[in-house]
């Protein structure tokens, strides 16, 4: 075992400034922070620590998760507890247990477990210590309907309505307060698309034997529907066989490729030709877009379904424009745009469905950072227009012709279809989301003078 890694280093401590640098750490933190190629004070260059510190500091919640460090010729098995305070994140690392790289034994108990969770669920979630969304599969996305990363930091009660059983108990509840493993949890998806999912989920401990909180699975539920319930589901299943089997078919494989790419481009094991970690990113980029087409084709046959209802609750189209700016603000930033988003104190009371309007916020504020210039600014402001309720956002990019300006509303039609990015289904979607909620959006612009993007609901009154 290496010296700098001790059996007894028991919890050691460190902390990161707001731009990921090490500027406090205990010794062993600091031996493995150099043999990683870092420098004393200099950015953390651990991966798997550093991305749980970034999610603590991105979410502004307590993180706690297991994490694997390479050491030598060995893996060092970690928690790694990583507390934002301020701009800064504090870490306690515990654990500190040497294996070889590829070990042959199976893991322990609770990692089959977990393991044999995630293999039989639709998609997986995990949460803190009280209850916290931290973590949500790329199969979650297909579920909910909108962005995973909405409900990041958020209540799991955010994303599910917990059914009582047939005591009137509630097994997720009772598994939190004793710290255990539980299945069966009947709940019902708020918002989006709905459904009834059974939960299950195993306890995940920290390096000191403390409950840090669930890995969960998600398993849809069709046994109390209704013969309506059922009829409407078959014929949605119908119609939505092709969409059903891309997904099952591209997700699993798409999500890993980008995860081992991800993974080859850091660089855990040591330093890469520069070349060789360039490929790397690109197949990492070249992923997330088919995931992108894929989140995308599986919304498309959802709108279209003759079926579709959105639901229609009362929702604040400012604070869902806050909400989708803050999500986006490390987008933003690599690009050094800013986001000028309405107010804390301002409110646009209307009626949607929560998480369809926030998708759509998301997809007009994201096109308008793709183009703007760098060094741009992009605006959020919202008005009352008669009876609606208008979001607008403006960026300062090139501008879109007038005879553009129809065309970008189609299926697999863009701005500028030789620029990077984009699945041109994005403006479809979201204007067939806004009609779908008695809104609409429309666009005016001009070559060379940016665009200005209208998102309107129904206003709702006394709100």
């Amino acid at each position: 075992m290496s010296s700098a890694t001790p059996a007894d280093a028991g919890i050691v401590s460190g902390r990161l400034d707001a731009d990921g640098r090490l500027i406090e750490a205990d010794p062993p933190l600091a031996a493995l922070q150099a043999q990683a190629g870092g420098s004393a004070g200099g950015v953390l260059a651990v991966p798997q620590i550093a991305a749980l510190a970034r999610l603590a500091q991105r979410l502004g919640i307590t993180v706690s998760r297991a994490a694997v460090a390479a050491n030598g010729e060995e893996d060092l098995d970690l928690w790694v507890r990583a507390e934002p305070e301020g701009r800064e994140v504090s870490l306690a690392i515990s654990g500190w247990t040497q294996r070889p790289a590829r070990p042959s034994a199976p893991g322990p108990a609770r990692e089959r477990e977990a393991d044999f969770l995630r293999a039989a669920a639709d998609w997986t979630w995990e949460t803190d210590d009280r209850l916290r969304v931290t973590a949500l599969s790329p199969g979650a996305g297909a579920a909910i309907g909108s962005p995973p990363s909405a409900f990041l930091g958020k209540q799991l009660t955010r994303l599910f309505r917990f059914l009582e059983d047939a005591d009137g108990g509630l097994p997720i509840l009772t598994a939190l307060a004793e710290h255990r493993a539980f299945d069966g949890q009947a709940a019902e998806l708020r918002g989006g698309r709905q459904g009834r999912y059974l939960l299950s989920g195993v306890p995940l401990i920290d390096g000191t034997g403390s409950f840090a909180g669930f890995r969960g699975g998600a398993v849809a539920d069709v046994r109390e529907a209704s013969e309506g319930e059922a009829q409407v589901r078959a014929r949605a299943r119908e119609g939505s066989a092709f969409g059903e089997r891309l997904d099952q078919a591209l997700r699993g494989p798409l999500a890993h490729i980008i995860d081992n790419a991800e993974r080859l481009r850091a660089q855990p094991e040591g330093p890469l030709r520069r070349d060789y970690a360039g490929y790397a990113e690109d197949i990492a980029s070249a992923g997330r877009h088919l995931l992108a087409l894929v989140d995308d084709l599986v919304d498309l046959q959802a709108v279209e379904r003759p079926d579709f209802r959105p639901e229609a609750e009362p929702i604040d189209l400012a604070d869902l424009a806050r909400r989708a700016a803050g999500l986006l603000a490390v987008r933003a930033a690599d690009r050094r745009v800013t986001i000028d988003a309405p107010g804390a104190d301002e409110g646009l009371p209307a009626t949607g469905d929560f998480t369809r309007a926030l998708q759509i916020m998301m997809n007009l504020i994201a096109n308008a950072v793709r183009y703007s210039p760098e060094g741009g600014q992009v605006w959020v402001r919202c008005e009352e227009e008669g009876d609606l309720a208008a979001l607008i956002v403006a960026d300062q990019g090139k501008g879109i012709a007038a005879e553009d300006q129809d065309r970008i509303f189609d299926k697999f039609e863009r701005v500028d279809p030789l620029e990077p990015g984009g699945t041109g289904l994005g403006l479809y979607i979201a204007r067939r989301l806004a009609r779908a909620m008695g809104g609409d959006i429309a666009v005016d612009s001009a070559p060379g003078q940016g665009a200005r993007f209208t998102f309107t609901l129904p206003l709702r009154s006394g709100g």
